[in-house]
Formats: structure tokens, C-alpha cells, sequence
């Protein structure tokens, strides 16, 4: 194969952090090049330097045999390298057809020809597979069809190197296929793609080769047949990892949690037990009510009949502030927008849903704060320098870890997390694992809804599968297989 672009000792700064230190390695036509390593190893900054985003300190790219001068965004395009980030940059509001012409519109005279637009268009979307109207808003499309109008955006360029930033986060099992599907299609035609992400078992499944970055340096880089996932996480970590899901837990007590019979919008006669010292799993493929249950349960979202008990007690319906008292956490779904405030501090973000707690004579207590944050801080390894940064500048793990000392400061005996490691490097999922497992041994009822079958049998002493709104199956984890799961998770579809 041909080398279509190389990195040659790329380096960059930026106050207080070296992002990218001497890094060195290429990218073939018609090849698919995973890239991983944790949040922070350098991944972002390098591909914010291909898209023109970024201006490195040093070292060089070299597209086609020549070296890029003065890159930026326009530039990069005009190369044919495209990014697909996990944020869509699509606009919902309009058609697919504007949606891929944006910027790049087909013009007859001083006009667009939305006539020419709409044909070419659909002749995109027809090499995507995609039987949709061109005149279809994006805002309809379910989320995978958007990635891959993302992708006709590149197709409509003739895109010679695509970068994917976490591609899959938030897919159904089939939209996964149906894109890699795309990216062999891709690849046959000599496109050059860069695939970033945490999930190491895609990369066996659609990589032809592997690079690991750690603290903006370049680690290895070796093809996928070579390395294997113990090899590739001890490359990330930097440390050898004997058990990445750990299981130090005791004897299972009583019945800490009991959702009876609950019906609402999205799920319907939802029955199930978590007891003291367990982690029971919650599988299903997304949009079969499992966040949907957890947000009724904890009281944020209505629900119809039935009744939620902790510890044998009856809460009180739509009230997450009496369940919160009652003893649960809900560790939401998306951190960003329902578990962090992303302008305040990791000190303000951790108090504040135990500002009465803390102070309880009503006046603001500084000093019992800040040493209450760092206790938390030391205890859950957050990386920060301080604990007033504020977290929109955290990395995904990081920004993981505040929510949990949110929940932990409260004390809770009953724990909801829901899709707990999504988007976060395998270092930090670790780390996450590590103190379920803590908890769980402590006496602490755990219910884990996660999208990953590994995480979901390698954590789970018991796992429930939701399909259609209903609870469909129940398992003992030790005893049961991906397939089984996936076959009841689609019963019901």
C-alpha cells in the first residue's frame, strides 16, 4: 500500500501542558488506521492539526509526497481530508441535500442550483445505501442515518483521508454495521480513514492497523494481527492491568431496591430487585426505556403506575429530592448536559447537591468544602491542578469521575449508573470498575445500564434485558453469552 500522508515529529504546547511530544507515524490509501490511547494522550490535538485547526510547534505533515504548508480548516478541505466528529456538525433544521452542500454549494450563476443539489445528493445517498429523500430534514434523521449524511458530505468532496472521532458512542448494534459496512466500501476505494475510539473490540472487527499515544507521545504503532486487546490496553495504561473487571464483592443482602410494576411513557410493567452488595446489569439496545426507568425511579420523569422502594420503603413519586434523601443516585447518561454544570468548578459541581449537608447552620462553610472536595479528589485519583478549574475543561473521565463524588458525597446506599464508562479511555473505566466494585462490597445496591455486552457480563452479577419498553429476560451473569442477551434485547424490538 501507499503511504497518502505521514506525521513527522509532531510536536505541541500549550500553557502548562505538553499535548503533543515528537510524534512520528503514516496512514495508508485504502487503509483504516485506529488510533487510541486516554483521554488526554494527544488524539484530538493531532487531528486538530490535520483538520487546520491547530498549528503545530514543530515537525511536519506530509500529504502526497509534499510537505503542507500553512494548513488551515480550508485548506485541509481542499485536500480532501474530512473530520466526522462525534458532535455532528450538521444543521437540523435543514434538508440532507443543504446539509451536504453547505458551504460547498452547486451554483448556476449568482443562484444555488437547489435542482443539481438535490440530484447529486441522491446519488450520494444511494452509494450510502440510503433510501431517503434529499429533501428530508436531518433533525428526523435517527442518529446513525445523520453520521452517515455527515459521511455523503465527504463522499460529495471525493474525501482521499476521513477521520472518525468515536463513531459509534451512540449507534444501535445495526447502525454500527451498517457504517462499517460504508468504511469497507470506503476503504476499496483507496480512501485513507483514521479511526479513533474507545471501544478496542471495533478495531479488531474494521482496523488494519493500531497506533497508541500516552502523554502526547507515540507509543506503538503495529498491525491489528500482531497485538492483542491485553497488549493494546497495558500500551495505553502504561501499567499491566491484571483485571479490568474486578469482583471483590461479599455475600448478597437483602433487597435494597425494588421497582414494582412501573408503566410510563416509554416502558411499561417494569419489575425488578437490586440487593445490598450487587451489581445487576441492565441490557437492551437504545430506545428500549432503560434510562427512561432510571430517570422515573429516581423521580426526574413521570410515570403512570407501579412503585419504586428503597430499603423496603415506598419514595415518594417525582421527587428526586426526597429519593435523594431516601439514599439513591442516578449518575446520568450524559454528564455533559444532565450531570455537570461545565462553567462552574470541580468544587461547585461536587457540593452542590450537598450544600445542606455541608452546611448545615446555612451559612456557606469555604473551608469544610474545599477539604470535603479534595478528600474526594485524592479518593477517586481526579486529575486536576485545581480544584477550582472549571470542568468544561476536564477530559471525559475526568468529568466522569466529579459526577460520582457529586453522588458519593450524599452517602447513598443505592446507586443508578446509566452508561457509566461511555466515551471514556480504558484507564478510567478501570478506575470506574474499581470503585463499583468498592461500593458494592461496602453494602451498596448497584444498577448499571450500559451498551457494552463486555462491561455488562464483566461487571453484572445479575443482568435484566429490557426490549420494547418491557423487561424480557433475566440472567445470572456467570451462566450466559453476548447471544443470548442480544436475541432477548431484539425480541421485542
Amino acid at each position: 500500500m501507499e503511504e497518502i500522508l505521514s506525521f513527522d515529529k509532531i510536536s505541541k504546547s500549550f500553557p502548562g501542558v505538553r499535548a503533543l511530544d515528537d510524534v512520528s507515524f503514516g496512514l495508508m490509501r485504502g487503509e483504516v488506521h485506529a488510533i487510541v490511547g486516554e483521554n488526554g494522550a494527544g488524539k484530538s490535538t493531532l487531528m486538530k492539526i490535520l483538520s487546520g485547526a491547530y498549528t503545530a510547534d514543530t515537525g511536519r505533515m506530509i500529504f502526497e509526497g509534499r510537505e503542507i504548508v500553512n494548513n488551515s480548516p480550508k485548506l485541509s478541505r481542499d485536500l480532501g481530508i474530512q473530520m466526522i466528529y462525534q458532535e455532528l456538525n450538521l444543521v437540523p433544521e435543514l434538508s440532507i441535500a443543504s446539509n451536504i452542500f453547505l458551504g460547498q454549494e452547486l451554483k448556476q450563476g449568482l443562484f444555488v442550483n437547489k435542482g443539481e443539489q438535490v440530484k447529486r445528493c441522491r446519488e450520494v445517498l444511494q452509494e450510502l445505501g440510503l433510501n431517503i429523500s434529499p429533501n428530508t430534514l436531518v433533525k428526523n434523521l435517527s442518529i446513525g442515518a445523520q453520521q452517515l449524511v455527515e459521511i455523503g458530505k465527504a463522499l460529495s468532496v471525493n474525501a482521499k483521508i476521513l477521520v472518525f472521532d468515536e463513531p459509534t458512542s451512540s449507534l444501535t448494534d445495526s447502525e454500527i454495521q451498517e457504517l462499517f459496512r460504508i468504511i469497507r466500501m470506503l476503504k476499496a476505494r483507496g480512501v485513507g480513514m483514521f479511526y479513533i475510539s474507545h471501544r478496542l473490540d471495533e478495531l479488531f472487527e474494521i482496523g488494519d492497523r493500531v497506533t497508541v499515544l500516552r502523554d502526547g507521545k507515540h507509543i506503538m504503532t503495529d498491525r491489528i494481527e500482531n497485538v492483542t486487546i491485553n497488549g493494546i490496553i497495558e500500551a495505553i495504561a502504561g501499567r499491566k492491568i491484571e483485571n479490568l473487571y474486578p469482583r471483590n464483592r461479599g455475600e448478597v443482602g437483602a433487597p435494597m431496591l425494588e421497582i414494582n410494576h412501573l408503566s410510563g411513557e416509554a416502558f411499561q410493567d417494569v419489575s425488578l430487585v437490586v440487593r445490598e452488595g450487587e451489581i445487576v446489569g441492565m441490557a437492551g439496545l437504545i430506545g428500549a426505556g432503560r434510562s427512561e426507568v432510571a430517570k422515573a425511579a429516581f423521580g426526574i420523569d413521570k410515570y403512570k403506575a407501579g412503585e419504586v422502594k428503597i430499603g423496603g420503603k415506598t419514595v415518594s413519586r417525582h421527587n428526586p429530592q426526597k429519593t435523594k434523601k431516601a439514599g439513591m443516585s442516578l449518575i446520568p447518561e450524559n454528564r455533559k448536559l444532565e450531570g455537570l454544570a461545565l462553567s462552574l468548578s470541580i468544587r461547585e459541581n461536587t457540593v452542590i447537591a450537598n450544600l445542606q449537608a455541608l452546611n448545615p447552620t446555612s451559612m456557606i462553610n469555604r473551608k469544610r468544602e474545599e477539604d470535603t472536595v479534595k478528600e474526594y479528589v485524592d479518593k477517586l485519583n481526579i486529575a486536576t491542578s485545581s480544584i477550582e478549574k472549571r470542568t468544561m475543561f476536564l477530559s471525559g473521565g475526568t468529568q466522569q469521575k466529579v459526577v460520582l463524588a457529586k453522588w458519593l458525597l450524599g452517602k447513598s446506599q443505592v446507586f443508578i449508573f446509566d452508561e457509566p464508562t461511555r466515551g471514556i479511555d480504558v484507564g478510567a473505566k478501570n478506575s470506574i470498575y474499581e470503585l463499583m466494585d468498592e461500593l458494592a462490597n461496602r453494602g451498596a445496591a448497584i444498577l448499571m445500564i450500559s451498551s457494552e455486552l463486555p462491561e455488562i457480563l464483566g461487571m453484572s452479577d445479575r443482568i435484566y434485558v429490557m426490549s420494547g419498553g418491557q423487561v424480557v429476560g433475566e440472567f445470572n451473569a456467570s451462566d450466559t453469552t453476548q447471544h443470548q442477551i442480544l436475541e432477548l434485547a431484539f425480541s421485542n424490538a
